[in-house]
């Protein structure tokens, strides 16, 4: 199995979540998040499962608890692009939602996670109802594009080593380090190679490169930051 309904416990509810700080339902009263939480699934997600797939309708929105996932689209040559990395505390699914469309990326999980599914008809509901979650809603859509954006620049503007770089520093802040000093969040070459725009082959030259001049220390899939400074200097 992919994913199980979790039973909800007092800890998990939405009105109790702090995960909820870090997106849009921060909007929300309480008497709302007691409603949410009532209607919502729990989920967990083993690492690798799907979440939802490019071109299917979606009938609600994930709120990611723990955990991270990669949102994906697959090229007219049949290759996988990574769109973008979420972490714990996104919401996703919002904009095929409000559109009305069928999803335009495929999301799967990095890690094993914990996630919320909302389903479709409380929040359009509360975007009714609430124009304080609307305009968080609108933040972030704005937020998004501001991202999207700043993404296709650097493709354009900075090297790829320079991506890698800037990778690995977002993949440090956004999800820390385990106890041996490793980057928490473990990706494929293949996987890292798509986020930064060049294939595979030369990502794994580029990684050995920062290897020899003892700015990363590698085990496996893991990458551990040795040098801070010299990669934030790239």
């Amino acid at each position: 199995m992919y994913f199980y309904t979790m039973v909800t416990s007092d800890k998990s509810r939405c009105e109790n979540c702090i995960i909820r700080q870090l997106n849009e339902l921060k909007a929300l009263s309480k008497e709302e998040l007691k409603e949410i939480s009532d209607a919502k699934s729990e989920l967990n997600l083993k690492k690798g499962a799907s979440l939802f797939e490019e071109g299917k309708r979606l009938n609600g929105v994930y709120c990611v608890r723990s955990g991270a996932s990669k949102l994906s689209q697959v090229n007219p040559e049949g290759k996988q692009h990574i769109v973008k990395i979420v972490p714990k505390g996104e919401v996703i699914g919002k904009r095929s939602l409000i559109s009305q469309e069928t999803a335009q990326l495929s999301a799967h999980a990095l890690q094993d996670m914990e996630v919320c599914f909302i389903p479709k008809d409380k929040i359009e509901n509360l975007i009714r109802t609430n124009p304080n979650f609307s305009q968080e809603l609108l933040k972030k859509f704005s937020e998004d594009i501001r991202l999207s954006q700043k993404k296709n620049t650097l493709l354009a503007q900075k090297t790829v080593l320079q991506r890698l770089a800037d990778t690995l520093l977002f993949f440090q802040n956004n999800f820390g380090t385990d106890q041996d000093g490793y980057i928490a969040l473990s990706v494929t070459r293949e996987d890292l190679a798509s986020i930064i725009g060049t294939a595979t082959e030369s990502c794994i030259r580029l990684l050995a490169q920062l290897k020899k001049d003892k700015i990363i220390s590698t085990s496996a899939k893991k990458i551990k930051i040795l040098n801070l400074t010299a990669l934030k200097d790239l």
